[in-house]
């Protein structure tokens, strides 16, 4: 971890600046050329072993766009935001708490914050047609997103860590099981969320303030483009077929959260059950193909749908830079956690500060918790600190390169969500850092005062 692996690093970078600055998937098309240069490059400076592309999150994203872009195509999706709408045209100025909740309870019955993808058209219209700035709800949603993952009981980030502690109690006697567990993480979860969203909801000029959009929307054309239609769903009856779409898309997500929380419903397969992963990519899949047969869908609406291109443009983002970010930091992974696990023994508390780079370097809250909570327990870190802590297991906002930031920079039509010029200056990092943080901090003073430290 010397001279090379920063020159790596810093390599890494270069190509995140120039394909953020480039804009859509050029982002994920440079991650080619950085991995021909990664791998084919001459040792010791480069040569490295191509990393693993995130199979199963491209697979997963694919398979929740195509069901939410055949939920638009329906329109179902307008339900959707007719209801939203309501709730949050009632209490405009209340989009930048309401819309990261809505997402964060989304992901908790889901066990995935990639549906996501479904609700930021909806956040980013009710945003602008109401003069809020898109980047206050549409940054502070997608973190919520992901905040959700290690509260919901469906999610592989949560089942890890339950299976890892097993038999590594609370200082006070306290087994730790799905109950106790979701009992600290949703409503340390919905502290970080609060905070954050309060300082979101100050962030960033006013729309009519900001000399950028205010020069944006001077040309009609680009104008049109930014607010889209200007008619509201509010008070426009909609045809029974997009109510119809929208209750078969919300019932196949409540079978998905059911038999998330109910492993005995699904098929054993390799003496343990059938992966939540490949559940959410089949009944996403099956909803798509119900809504089009229910509703008589054309087909070929689906991938016209502004759902679905987003959907694909982060597909593509995601595949180039995961694959190019994993080949950097798997090849100094070993390395990394030797040096950073020798802070965790001296430190117990360093233990929040490791997962949350792990993560960001695996970009998955459940690779961190496997790879870095046996590690912990077998260097001496208190168990009620790994639980306490569980929140910062979700690091990879550090680094704008997960899908649901990306959509949500692609959704946001007014150009307020954005990659800096220098790439960490991103509208994720602060909503990030504060509520992660925060629930960090949260869940370590509840686990202190229940007795597990």
């Amino acid at each position: 971890m010397g001279a090379i692996f920063w020159f790596q690093v810093l390599l890494l970078l270069a190509f995140l600046f120039f394909g953020a600055r480039k804009g859509g998937m050029c982002l994920g098309l440079l991650g080619g050329i950085g991995l021909i240069i990664f791998v084919f490059g001459p040792k010791p400076w480069l040569g490295l072993p191509p990393g693993k592309p995130p199979v199963d999150v491209i697979l997963t994203i694919i398979a929740v766009v195509a069901a939410g872009a055949t939920l638009q195509a329906s329109g179902g999706l307008d339900c959707m935001l007719q209801v939203a709408e309501k709730i949050l045209r009632n209490r405009p100025k209340m989009v930048t708490f309401l819309a990261p909740l809505v997402t964060f309870t989304l992901t908790i019955l889901c066990g995935t914050g990639h549906t996501v993808y479904t609700m930021l058209p909806i956040i980013y219209d009710v945003a602008i047609k109401t003069g809020i700035r898109p980047e206050r709800p549409m940054a502070a949603s997608s973190i919520a997103a992901q905040m959700g993952v290690i509260c919901s009981p469906v999610s592989v980030a949560c089942v890890s860590m339950i299976a890892l502690m097993a038999g590594h109690p609370m200082a006070n006697g306290t087994e730790i099981n799905l109950l106790t567990l979701m009992s600290l993480t949703i409503p340390a979860g919905l502290i970080g969320l609060l905070v954050m969203a309060t300082w979101s909801n100050f962030r960033g000029k006013d729309l009519d303030k900001d000399p950028e959009f205010q020069a944006l929307i001077a040309d009609p054309e680009a104008k049109k483009y930014v607010y889209g239609e200007t008619l509201t769903l509010l008070g426009k009856k909609l045809p029974a077929k997009q109510w119809t779409a929208m209750w078969i898309f919300l019932a196949v997500v409540a079978v998905v959260a059911m038999l998330g929380a109910v492993a005995e419903f699904r098929p054993i397969v390799g003496k343990k059950p059938l992966s939540m992963t490949l559940v959410i990519q089949m009944f996403m899949f099956a909803c798509g193909a119900i809504i089009v047969f229910a509703t008589g869908t054309a087909p070929k609406s689906i991938g016209a749908t502004p759902v679905f291109r987003s959907g694909m443009v982060a597909v593509v983002c995601v595949f180039g830079v995961a694959w190019m970010s994993d080949t950097v930091f798997k090849a100094h992974l070993n390395d990394l956690k030797e040096v950073l696990v020798e802070y965790v023994k001296v430190y117990p508390w360093a233990y929040a500060f490791l997962i949350l780079l792990v993560s960001k370097l695996v970009n998955s809250q459940a690779a961190a918790v496997a790879t870095i909570v046996p590690v912990a327990l077998a260097v001496g870190t208190p168990a009620g600190v790994v639980v306490g802590c569980s929140a910062a297991c979700y690091g990879y906002y550090i680094i704008p390169t997960y899908p649901s930031d990306l959509a949500s920079i692609e959704f946001d039509r007014s150009g307020t969500t954005k990659i800096g010029k220098f790439v960490i200056n991103h509208s994720f990092i602060l909503p990030g850092l504060i509520g992660v943080c925060t629930a960090t901090v949260a869940g370590y003073c509840m686990a202190y005062l229940r007795g597990w430290i």
